[in-house]
């Protein structure tokens, strides 16, 4: 592509430098965001990490119509530039697929707009309606502002397609009330759906009706509008409209003149105001100015700002929905960035939780207790990072997840910490008793009085033992299985002490098995209170966890009945205003009685 000239002809006064200047910085020129490849619809990987960098809330206006109609000039001007995306002079279309241009919002601080341009609807060398449908349909479904860019006139063929691509993407299933006649019902369920702005190229027609003049908003509303009779082909002439009228919250018209000269309209990009029709130029303008004023940002369901991670996801979701022949409806997408962020968050959590039990954690640790309070406080710690990135986590299914996961990690660390125990005892044992075994071999022992020796040898090294520190959970236990290991190395050397006596002998025996039997109760006394910690600290757990559901449930209560006092509070001001509207329809009334009386009064005196 070109180099894009600077300077702008469509940014609000004042603003054209800093939307150049801005928009080279994120953006210089559009990029494919979804291919086009032989009627396959592919995203581009490039242009979604593009995207994914734009944490701001966007503004997406996207622009769908006819090929060879000047979609890509509009989306140039609403650009601030004279060229970007492609614009042809010949019958061929030029723009395949869905480019994208990401330039800072002119007029919303701390926004982007989005500029979607499609690939042109019925081109002859083409010839596959069902691709033009499904790139009419991510259009829809992607966009905030959808721009619909029609020739000539609002006919009943372009009112069929656009009814179509609708139905196609699914979009009635959530939007569409059953009885045709409560149009006015329907919109406050759709304002999760792009507005819909129709721009009428080389407009021919008066904007009259009954002799009167009017609007282009009234012309497209009056195209619109239902009959209100029930015979069956009116039905079928509502059907379409209804649809749309349900589907568009708010819908804006606008008519566009002829440009130029058909013989420089090859040149249109580059050519100066002067050059152009002026009624032309302001109509442009006009659009422009609407589009930066009036545009949303994009919006799904429950109020969720779309940024670049959430739009780079619908596009994800909406092409692999189109591969698979089956278009999502908003509240399916909705529950599909929730897999995603949620899973995400999980993620983070873990990941929180394990950089945290690394920092803080020693294996082994001196008893399970600290163990325990170590976990506790980065479990606490996980579950707050998971609730700051959650999304839409209902009835807390997510939540209740990661809790199963970090009540794993508890149950791994405690192995861990027991084996790090039985790692560190080992070792220990092996050094302290180490020269004590050499000294059997040697046969120091093997002599009368020996085996009091070897015992007293033996406690000096048990005393070393247990003063050493952080042995672990398992230092009981790892000391009396090596003691009864070498059981048959003490029994050795008793046999070979025949100094003692036989009282002295039986002494000795009860001594041991006194000091076995110690041992064992010792370490059945610790298995016992280990698992009356597990329980204990199991049941707070369990505590902690419906207090933090009830804490949750009763924000989610709150933040509802905010949202329905909100509904009725707008409810009540949209009342207010009919009546005042009547109000004043009534006061007119009055006023144009009394002047009629007055006049007719004057006509009596004559």
């Amino acid at each position: 592509m070109q180099e894009l000239p600077s300077g702008g002809q469509c940014a609000p006064t004042g603003q054209g430098h800093t939307l150049d200047m801005a928009s080279e910085i994120h953006m210089p020129e559009p990029v494919c965001l979804i291919e086009n490849i032989e009627g396959k619809l592919v995203v581009n990987q490039k242009a979604l990490e593009i995207l994914s960098a734009f944490t701001q809330p966007l503004v997406v206006v996207a622009i769908v119509g006819l090929y060879r109609t000047g979609k890509s000039y509009l989306m140039n001007k609403l650009a601030g530039k004279n060229d970007g995306f492609s614009v042809g002079s010949t019958v061929q279309s030029h723009t395949k697929g869905i480019w994208m241009w990401c330039v800072p919002h002119p007029e919303e601080p701390n926004h982007t707009l989005v500029l979607l341009d499609t690939e042109g609807l019925g081109d002859v060398e083409k010839g596959d309606q069902n691709n033009d449908t499904q790139i009419f349909a991510l259009a829809i479904l992607l966009s905030s502002t959808f721009v619909y860019n029609t020739m000539n006139k609002i006919d009943q063929r372009a009112i069929d397609l656009l009814h179509y691509v609708i139905e196609l993407s699914n979009q009635l299933r959530t939007v569409s009330p059953p009885d045709l006649d409560r149009v006015e019902d329907a919109a406050d369920a759709v304002s999760f759906c792009p507005d819909l702005v129709w721009t009428l190229r080389d407009f021919y027609l008066s904007l009259e009706a009954d002799g009167k003049h009017i609007t282009a908003d009234d012309y497209l509303e009056n195209s619109l509008k239902l009959k209100k009779d029930t015979d069956e082909n009116h039905k079928n002439f509502n059907l379409p409209r209804h649809c749309i009228q349900t589907f568009f919250a708010r819908k804006k018209c606008f008519v566009f003149d002829s440009p130029t000269h058909r013989k420089k309209l090859a040149h249109l990009p580059t050519l100066p105001n002067d050059e152009l029709d002026p009624d032309f130029v302001q109509q442009v303008a006009d659009f422009c100015s609407y589009i930066f004023h009036h545009s949303k940002a994009k919006t799904l369901s429950g109020g969720i700002k779309v940024n670049g991670p959430r739009l780079e996801n619908l596009v994800l979701t909406y092409v692999n929905a189109i591969s698979s022949g089956n278009l999502p409806c908003m509240e399916n997408t909705v529950l599909a960035l929730a897999q995603i962020k949620n899973s995400a968050a999980i993620q983070k959590a873990i990941a929180h939780y394990d950089q945290q039990m690394a920092q803080k954690v020693q294996l082994p640790t001196e008893n399970l207790q600290e163990l325990l309070d170590l976990h506790r406080t980065s479990e606490k710690e996980a579950i707050e990072v998971f609730i700051n990135n959650s999304f839409k986590d209902v009835d807390q299914r997510f939540q209740k997840e990661l809790e199963t996961l970090l009540e794993a990690k508890q149950d791994d660390f405690r192995k861990q910490n027991l084996e790090a125990s039985s790692d560190r005892c080992s070792a220990l044992l092996q050094a302290i008793f180490g020269p004590l075994e050499e000294d059997v071999k040697q046969g120091v022992y093997s002599k009368p009085g020996g085996h009091p020796l070897f015992i007293q040898k033996r406690e000096e090294l048990k005393a070393k033992y247990y003063q050493e520190p952080r042995k672990g959970i398992q230092a009981e236990e790892a000391l009396q299985n090596y003691l009864q290991s070498k059981e048959s190395v003490s029994d050795a050397i008793l046999q070979t002490d025949l100094a003692l006596t036989a009282k002295e002998k039986e002494r000795k025996e009860a001594y041991l098995k006194a000091e076995a039997a110690k041992a064992e109760a010792r370490r059945l006394e610790e298995i016992q209170r280990q698992n009356q910690q597990m329980m204990e600290e199991r049941e707070r757990q369990h505590q902690e966890q419906l207090r933090q559901m009830e804490i949750h449930r009763a924000q989610q209560l709150a933040q509802e009945q905010m949202a329905q006092q909100r509904k009725l509070q707008e409810e009540a001001a949209k009342q207010r205003e009919r009546e005042e509207a009547e109000i004043r329809r009534l006061q007119n009334e009055i006023q144009q009685l009394q002047q009629a009386k007055s006049r007719n009064d004057d006509c009596i005196l004559l």
